[in-house]
């Protein structure tokens, strides 16, 4: 599975759960906003069935001072029990919530976070001091417990997002644990933060991103894909158009390996004008592999965004990949070569791709004559259209041969015709 962001969602729902991933493994092909959904749905049934019970425990707290029982609870409680508990506390108590965040021992905190209703972290975030969030962050961390730091981090204020900056120093453990994190709002707010903000984090966390493992540059990828337009530009000019070529081929090629395509190719299509000429004149884009390579891991993928990462960076290559990639197109199977005009039209590439099919070779452009021919009239007429106007009929006079011309007028006609006869 090479969505990272529906791992991450199938992860949070086995845990959910308290099963392994592999028993709910079957539901990936739901996507991430589904399982989104439906791991929120299952968290809030599990926890409004234990209502009655922690209602009862929440109805001692104004009457026990905090003082006194954290001390207890901490000795004598299961981590576990607390942390059910403490969901019920912070949602009908939520300023007390808050002030016990701060007496809990870091450690103790984290070995209850794990538990915790996600409707009581996003009213802590609220309400808590930064320094208890941070250190209990920290705490996660050290452990590399992600998938709990995960959700802390997608419910962070504007000023806890600026305690963290400050406070949480581990730049990897950060890139995982937000991988793990579905807003992308937050993740463009946090993101943002650690680009304007006094400490200006984020090239140190391109540096460790560049010099991490695959499975680092992977949630980085996925992570910074997920941000807002403005925001890809800007980190991009970060990690592509200031670091050092043999690091940026090295991610390149970890992509392909791990299936990070989509994602990087997301990136690309955002990148200011500086940063994506220097990235497409890394070594590695000379490699005709390497553009086959990107085409081939968009087999099967709807994203807009991913294809306009493809039309954005495979024109600026040479000739050579530019014709190898223009016939790993052709090789896709018949029904993503037939999506390729409807693709063209979503990401306003046209030229991109008509230039791609043009110098591709005679045997591939038979192929998306042979397959662009079967398709609805209406996307034969565009077709001819897009050739006609952005001035492709020589080169591409064998397709518009095998795809039978359309009129438009005629078109409409039936249509209005059917429309009546219906009627």
């Amino acid at each position: 599975m090479s969505d990272l962001t529906t791992r991450a969602q199938l992860i949070l729902l086995a845990r959910t759960l308290h099963v392994h991933p592999q028993r709910v493994h079957h539901l990936r092909y739901l996507g991430a906003a589904r399982l989104h959904e439906l791991q929120e749905q299952v968290s809030g049934v599990l926890f409004d069935q234990h209502a009655v019970t922690f209602r009862r425990i929440s109805a001692l707290v104004p009457f026990v001072p905090l003082t006194v029982s954290i001390p207890l609870v901490q000795k004598l409680v299961p981590p576990m029990m607390t942390g059910r508990a403490a969901g019920a506390v912070g949602v009908e108590h939520p300023g007390k919530a808050a002030e016990t965040l701060g007496l809990l021992d870091p450690g103790y905190a984290a070995d209850c976070a794990p538990y915790l209703d996600p409707r009581a972290i996003a009213q802590l975030a609220e309400r808590a001091s930064a320094g208890p969030v941070v250190a209990i962050v920290n705490e996660l961390l050290r452990r590399r417990d992600y998938v709990t730091a995960g959700p802390f981090l997608s419910c962070v204020t504007t000023e806890l997002i600026a305690a963290v900056e400050a406070g949480v120093r581990d730049d990897a453990g950060l890139i995982y644990s937000a991988a793990y994190s579905y807003d992308g709002a937050v993740l463009s707010a946090v993101v943002r933060q650690l680009l304007d903000g006094p400490h200006r984090r984020v090239p140190r966390m391109a540096q460790t991103v560049l010099a991490g493992p695959p499975s680092l540059q992977h949630a980085a990828l996925s992570v910074f894909s997920r941000c807002a337009d403005d925001v890809i530009g800007r980190v991009g000019d970060v990690l592509f158009g200031n670091a050092p070529p043999g690091a940026v081929a090295n991610l390149m090629r970890n992509a392909l390996r791990v299936g990070a395509v989509p994602e990087f190719l997301t990136m690309a299509g955002h990148l200011t004008p500086v940063a994506l000429w220097t990235l497409v004149g890394n070594a590695v884009f000379d490699e005709p592999e390497v553009g086959v390579g990107l085409v081939t891991a968009l087999e099967g993928q709807s994203s807009a965004e991913s294809w306009r990462g493809l039309f954005t960076l495979i024109p600026r290559m040479n000739d050579r990949v530019r014709g190898e990639v223009g016939f790993a197109l052709a090789t896709l199977s018949d029904s993503a070569v037939a999506e390729l005009p409807a693709r063209a039209t979503e990401t306003g590439c046209w030229p991109e791709l008509l230039d791609l099919v043009a110098v591709a070779g005679t045997e591939a452009r038979g192929r998306f004559g042979a397959v662009w021919g079967a398709l609805e009239p209406e996307r034969r007429a565009r077709l001819h259209r897009c050739i006609t106007e952005h001035q492709y009929d020589s080169r591409l006079a064998e397709i518009t041969a095998m795809v039978e011309p359309v009129a438009v007028d005629q078109l409409f006609f039936e249509r209005r015709r059917m429309q009546r006869y219906r009627a």
